[in-house]
């Protein structure tokens, strides 16, 4: 069978993979380049392996090939092709061998535009500490998590049991992927520094040839992070969209400190500082992403999103522990190396110093999300009781963290590299700071009076008018040189300067994202209320009142919905349809589909939360106000890390990198 190949290639993998790391280290230590260049086509294969298994999994859920186990236990004939595709990441067994996938194919990519390369002796280590990581996952993949198990001829079921109804979202078939290759993603930079360690190729070469493939992963890894949170809120019923589960603040952590990295290596770059850091900022982030793997396969602690408890979490304990001894003993082996003659700064006034900052506060906040997530195994520890901290914890200790990341995010244009001058401060911070108190005046005229609310928004106006300044002069300073008109200079400066500002478009998604938490969190409105037909319950400006209630049956489930007339102020604006769905595979967990009225000022959430056999029903109505601008800031950020992957165009000596 097409799957009995499958599992042979991905057996043909493991002692390639071994290969390819005697190969390169006989290259460099003979300085000879066919070693080298045959570990490198060595890779190619292992890509064709893995890729060849993947393909013949995928096409095992195509076909409804209920022979393998695995396919039996998340697929049925009745699932949609998109649903089926997306199942061979739904369990355990897929998604790490959809992991394996990706770092084999970002391995072969990296391989492939590095094979001319010839100055630098660190490229050859890059391969062994890539293929370290692929014979661990292989490992998995073919011994201990195998997708490819066979039933026993008398046991192959006529139909498969089926993805599990929550997963069934087009959410979740974004999601989980990108993830999981966002983890992946770091896996590049995280081998070019240990290569760079080994090799003590210690200039700033690895960054640059490492600064697209961090970009990536940041960019798919924060894509991930919105949809997850998307999904949280459009499937799970409870009205928001952000747990602080630890699940997520496992794909969370690493995310927050690759952001830290994306800037502080502009700071290597330009001025051969912070070498140590950010050795030691790649190097956590890698690990962190092993952490988030491990997380959701070993039960350790509770949460929505994981697989449940496996027999994999001493593996993956073991790896960290040898990557991290080993990593962190090569930075300490370097660290006279890495340690740069220019490491002070010229003022505390600089933009060097607002990026220090801005890293300071990133890791406060990867810090205090790591230690709410793993509080409850500390107290289990040493007191014997497993005591868990929920979002009250997360909100009272991030929120300070996070507007002071977001003000230092306006504050940080205005600032000019090595030291300001007391008159371009001036200059620079007088509309922002005056558009800031304006703000607030008009936020307090209004009656609001929650501090944070106050904050969160005055200072998204002032990051906003400080990048619409930066805009600005750019387009005036083309205009002045190159005589284009507003809207040619606006491309150009996209075209030209990527860096600047497309970083400029991710700012504005992150306010954006800014405002619609704050406001979906802050002043979210709810009710709760028993009703019969013909009764109705208010919620804020809003009236639902009760008309029908109807049943449908499905090929896949049964669902029992009710319509609610939708009026404001007195007129009926829509008629809503929540719906609770038993899915004939899973009787025991009935769904609740939400209902949702969106709009750009506020959604308004409605969940049939109780059923009773008269026909009385229990519905739950919440207002989220600004919340849709938290999924148009994350599109508006993905497009911003997409773009600054695009090719830059040449800038002038001395131009600004930000």
């Amino acid at each position: 069978m097409l799957t009995d190949l499958g599992r042979i290639s991905l057996i043909l993998a493991l002692p390639m993979a071994v290969y390819v790391i005697a190969a390169s280290i006989i290259g460099i230590k003979k300085k000879d380049l066919r070693f080298v260049v045959s570990a490198r086509r060595g890779i190619y294969a292992i890509f064709f392996l893995v890729g060849f298994a993947s393909f013949t999994l995928f096409n095992a859920f195509i076909i409804d090939d209920f022979s393998l186990k695995y396919v039996a236990a998340y697929s049925e004939r009745s699932q949609n092709i998109h649903y089926k595709i997306s199942a061979f990441w739904g369990g355990n067994e897929g998604s790490l061998l959809f992991w394996l996938l990706g770092l084999t194919i970002f391995s072969a990519l990296m391989a492939f535009q590095n094979r001319k390369e010839k100055n630098h002796r660190f490229i050859p280590y890059t391969y062994v500490v890539l293929m370290i990581i692929a014979c661990f996952f292989l490992v998995l993949t073919t011994y201990t998590t195998n997708a490819f198990v066979h039933l026993p001829p008398d046991y192959i079921p006529p139909d498969g049991r089926g993805l599990n109804p929550m997963l069934q979202t087009y959410a979740m078939t974004i999601h989980p992927p990108a993830l999981l290759w966002g983890y992946v993603g770091f896996s590049i930079p995280f081998a070019f520094a240990i290569a760079a360690l080994i090799s003590r190729e210690l200039d700033a070469v690895w960054i640059k040839k490492t600064r697209r493939w961090t970009l990536f992963a940041w960019t798919i890894l924060g894509a991930g992070n919105i949809l997850g949170a998307w999904w949280a809120y459009d499937e799970l019923g409870w009205g928001g969209f952000w747990a602080w589960d630890p699940v997520e603040n496992a794909s969370f952590m690493p995310w927050l400190l690759a952001t830290a990295y994306l800037h502080s290596v502009m700071i290597q770059e330009r001025r051969n500082m912070l070498k140590v850091w950010n050795m030691f900022l790649i190097i956590v982030i890698f690990s962190l992403t092993i952490f988030g793997t491990f997380l959701v396969r070993s039960g350790v602690l509770q949460s929505v999103h994981d697989f449940g408890v496996s027999e994999m979490g001493p593996y993956f304990i073991v790896f960290m522990a040898i990557m991290a001894i080993i990593s962190f003993g090569l930075l300490f082996y370097r660290f006279d190396d890495l340690r740069s003659t220019n490491n002070q700064l010229e003022s505390f006034i600089s933009r060097e110093s607002t990026f220090l900052l801005n890293n300071l506060i990133l890791l406060g906040l990867a810090f205090a999300t790591f230690w709410g997530t793993m509080f409850p195994l500390i107290s289990e520890l040493f007191t014997g009781n497993k005591i868990t901290v929920g979002p009250p914890f997360f909100a009272q200790v991030n929120t300070p963290l996070f507007l002071t990341l977001l003000i230092i995010t306006g504050i940080c244009p205005l600032i000019g590299w090595r030291k300001a001058s007391v008159d371009n401060l001036k200059k620079n911070f007088i509309l922002p700071t005056l558009i800031m108190v304006i703000t607030i005046i008009l936020l307090l005229a209004s009656g609001m009076r929650h501090v944070y609310a106050i904050l969160s928004f005055s200072f998204s106006a002032f990051v906003l008018v400080t990048i619409g300044m930066e805009y600005y002069r750019g387009i005036r300073a083309r205009k002045k040189l190159k005589g284009e008109g507003p809207l040619k200079a606006l491309a150009m400066l996209l075209l030209k300067q990527r860096r600047r500002y497309g970083g400029y478009v991710v700012h504005i998604g992150i306010v954006l994202l800014f405002i619609g938490a704050t406001g979906s969190t802050v002043f979210v409105k709810e009710n709760a209320k028993s009703l019969r037909k013909g009764e109705s319950m208010k919620i804020g400006q809003y009236t639902l009142t009760y008309d029908d209630i109807k049943a449908r049956e499905k090929p896949s489930y049964y669902a029992v919905v009710v319509f609610l007339s939708v009026f404001k102020d007195g007129i009926k604006v829509d008629t809503i349809e929540p719906e609770k769905r038993w899915y004939n595979k899973f009787p025991e967990e009935p769904t609740s589909e939400v209902a949702l009225k969106r709009s750009l000022k506020e959604d308004l959430f409605v969940l049939l939360a109780g059923l009773e056999r008269d026909g009385t029903i229990t519905v739950k109505g919440i207002i989220n106000p600004l919340i849709n601008w938290m999924w148009i800031g994350g599109i508006v950020a993905v497009i911003g890390g997409l773009y600054l992957l695009l090719p830059e165009g040449r800038r002038k000596k001395g131009s600004s990198n930000v």
